[in-house]
């Protein structure tokens, strides 16, 4: 029998343009949900989830069940997480991407 290993995002992201990479494609793919997902696989990478969780004003454990895949965080929360990052949410008009 041939064994397998479950895919972990975690073995991918390990420079800064890996992370920057992945990111891109989660929001190019227009499918945003999985923005929440990507966020706290960054956290996770980095090592930063109980950072992202204190400036959230939440619990770690509430951070990682608003980010999961079942999860439905704020808009506010995405954007901290997303601040606490190194990332800022900005709106651009179409005709400009």
């Amino acid at each position: 029998m041939l064994a397998t290993k479950k895919f972990e995002v975690l073995d991918y992201l390990k420079t800064e343009e890996d992370i920057t990479d992945y990111l891109n494609v989660v929001l190019e793919e227009g499918d945003y949900k999985f923005l929440p997902v990507a966020l706290a696989d960054i956290a996770r990478a980095r090592k930063a989830m109980t950072k992202a969780a204190k400036a959230a004003g939440v619990s770690r454990t509430s951070l990682y069940q608003s980010l999961s895949e079942n999860g439905h965080p704020s808009f506010e929360t995405i954007a901290k997480v997303a601040n606490t990052l190194g990332y800022r949410i900005a709106l651009v008009p179409v005709s400009q991407v």
